[in-house]
């Protein structure tokens, strides 16, 4: 916003503060709160780039722009559309959240640095303008104004204007994906104020969390889907506003993007230095194996690799020995993600907290992570790992503040211990937890009879199936088989291609299912989807355990309105206890650090994003002279 009108603002704020303070001695009724103008926002600190920044720490400005790149997702998709709630779209595929390869989605937000996979890579929920060159916020956060950029354009050449984000708003409210429906639930209505600026009113005041959620709404081409159903599937591609079009699919297989060159915001201090490959092609593969094969042939540039078996025995080939193939671990401190093998609590007999406890305890990590995995990972103890937002030791004063209302829900000791996953000594032996598990098992009404664990009421064995999407989970789910075998439980390995595993889980048709739910370093209004009652028996949630206590949705409803990075951290804390101490879903593991494998041709900055992945920063260092282009001189 120009310096001009930050000073008139700053000005008339300062007569409303003097009139407020009159109107109060007077008896008259307040006028509304003093608003603040800005280039940013930030959840509880100040943002650390000035207005008046050129481009962020961590990008070269003067990357040379050029060249394709052919890149591994895993997974398949069949449709384009992500606002629908139907189909499986590129966006939902694995390796592509978790690796983020730089292009825009689909159609940009108003700001960038908010989002669930797209923080400021060196800052905790920070927002920059993106469509939206300022905004303007009231001190208690009971609106927003955003200005837009006049020159922001839809990919036809039309301009994008506030008409453009009140049909958006309505849009994916009403008819788009149920989390829009949740990021959006604290709107009361959305004005326009002219062509260029349009004001969210809020439902009540709160913190600035509810302006962050609404600066990364996705701005829609109002005359583009008018005529288009949004809530339908489709492998047309849409009209979009980013770095990237779609100009080739191939449904299932392949989606290949390429770089808008007369992008309006290609100049903007949020964009210097990224989206620098001419052509992006994602090649999709339902199995890692034949990815990998893919990749050794020349079939993709770069390999996210996930398998910590392959990065130690499977890279002893001609182009890594001749260096055309590098390998690098890149280290971050990007929030992992709640990594577990989640029970159905919906269904019998994970309904009982004993049954989770005894069948955790069978799962040797240890074993796992020496034998499978080459030693690799680092066991998770917490839905926050990798994350200040982690509960270690004992609850502190603050803590038992939030525990202690609700002692009567939890086991005691939550109070008085750290919660630790069962640890071995690696060797494959599990007697100790084998004879606890029985322990708990007997006080659930369960009883071994010869190599079968029967419950002593119905006479019924206990079996249940675990659903799986592919070949890569299959050895450290063998041994869990194995070892619940040993105690005289049942359990089924049920494996279903991409789409059939998709509307399971949509569905909760299942007994036990392992899933990463996405976290960030500070965590919001997401956490309901994952964890709340009322989303518990919502088609398409990610309740994935069934969660209904009262006393975590409290948690759940404070922690959008923490006043303070401190009170965040206290109420995550707690709520960790909580969901660990219910044994909801048996702990996995996680790394600081990404595995990849890539063809030397690539170059990067000198300095890393560690809050985000880098690949949006990275350039082909093997272009022709004439090839480059956009370079800034």
């Amino acid at each position: 916003m120009p310096l001009l009108t930050c000073f008139r603002l700053a000005l008339s704020s300062v007569l409303i503060l003097f009139i407020v303070g009159y109107a109060a001695i007077a008896g008259a009724k307040p006028l509304p709160p003093v608003a603040h103008c800005s280039h940013g926002l930030s959840r509880f600190d100040e943002l650390k780039y000035p207005p008046d920044f050129k481009h962020f720490d961590y990008v070269n400005p003067d990357a040379p722009k050029g060249g394709d790149v052919s890149l591994f997702v895993h997974g398949t998709f069949d449709s384009l559309n992500p606002y629908s709630a139907k189909g499986v779209t590129p966006a939902l595929a694995p390796s592509y959240n978790y690796m983020r390869y730089g292009f825009s989605e689909f159609n940009e937000p108003l700001m960038v640095g908010t989002g669930q996979y797209s923080p400021s890579g060196d800052e905790i929920q920070t927002a920059y303008g993106l469509i939206a060159k300022s905004v303007e916020y009231a001190d208690d956060n009971s609106w927003i104004v955003f200005e837009l950029r006049p020159e922001a354009r839809f990919h036809d050449g039309k301009p994008i204007t506030a008409d453009d984000v009140v049909f958006s708003f309505r849009e994916l409210g009403e008819k788009g994906h149920p989390r829009y429906r949740m990021q959006l639930e604290p709107v009361k209505n959305v004005e326009k104020l002219d062509e260029h600026k349009v004001r969210f009113n809020f439902k009540q005041t709160g913190t600035r969390s509810q302006l962050l959620r609404v600066a990364e709404l996705p701005v829609l081409p109002s005359h583009y889907w008018s005529k288009h159903d949004i809530s339908k599937t489709t492998l047309e591609p849409m009209l979009h506003s980013g770095p990237y079009k779609i100009t080739r699919v191939k449904p299932g297989v392949s989606v290949t993007f390429s770089r808008v060159k007369d992008y309006w915001g290609k100049d903007l201090p949020v964009n210097k230095g990224r989206y620098n490959f001419d052509k992006i092609t994602l090649h999709f593969h339902r199995d890692y194996n034949m990815a990998f094969e893919s990749f050794k042939a020349g079939g993709h540039d770069l390999h996210l690799e996930v398998i910590a078996k392959h990065w130690n025995t499977s890279y002893d080939f001609a182009a890594v020995r001749e260096g055309k193939i590098r390998k690098r671990l890149i280290p971050h401190q990007m929030a992992y993600g709640s990594s577990f093998m989640f029970f159905n609590t919906r269904r019998a007999p994970f309904d009982d907290r004993r049954v989770r406890e005894a069948i955790s305890l069978m799962f040797d990590y240890e074993w796992v992570n020496k034998s499978i995995f080459y030693s690799a990972y680092k066991r998770s103890a917490s839905y926050f790992p990798n994350s200040p937002m982690s509960s270690t030791g004992v609850p502190d004063k603050e803590e038992m503040k939030w525990l202690k209302l609700a002692k009567e829900q939890q086991p005691p000791e939550l109070l008085t211990q750290p919660f630790k996953p069962s640890f071995t000594s690696g060797d494959g032996s599990v007697r100790k937890q084998q004879k606890r598990a029985l322990e708990l098992l007997k006080d659930a009404g369960w009883t071994l009879k010869g190599n079968t664990l029967i419950h002593r009421e119905t006479g019924k064995p206990m079996r249940f199936s675990f659903l799986e999407k592919g070949a890569s989970s299959e050895t450290y789910l063998t041994a869990l088989k194995k070892n619940l075998a040993t105690i005289g439980i049942e359990m089924t390995l049920v494996r279903a291609d991409a789409a059939q595993y998709i509307r399971q889980l949509r569905a909760h048709e299942y007994d036990m299912v392992e899933r990463i739910l996405p976290q960030s370093l500070a965590p919001d209004s997401e956490l309901f989807d994952y964890f709340h009652s009322e989303r518990a028996d919502a088609e398409g949630s990610h309740n994935f355990a069934g969660i209904k206590q009262p006393a975590i949705d409290v948690l759940l409803d404070k922690i959008p309105q923490a006043k303070s990075s401190d009170e965040l951290k206290s109420l995550t804390r707690s709520l960790d206890r909580m969901l660990l101490w219910q044994h909801y879903g048996i702990p996995k593991w996680y790394s600081d650090s990404m595995r990849v494998a890539h063809r030397d041709v690539f170059a990067w900055p000198k300095t890393s994003p560690v809050y985000s992945t880098p690949f949006s920063t990275w350039w082909r260092k093997d272009l022709p002279a004439e090839d480059k282009q956009d370079v800034t001189p």
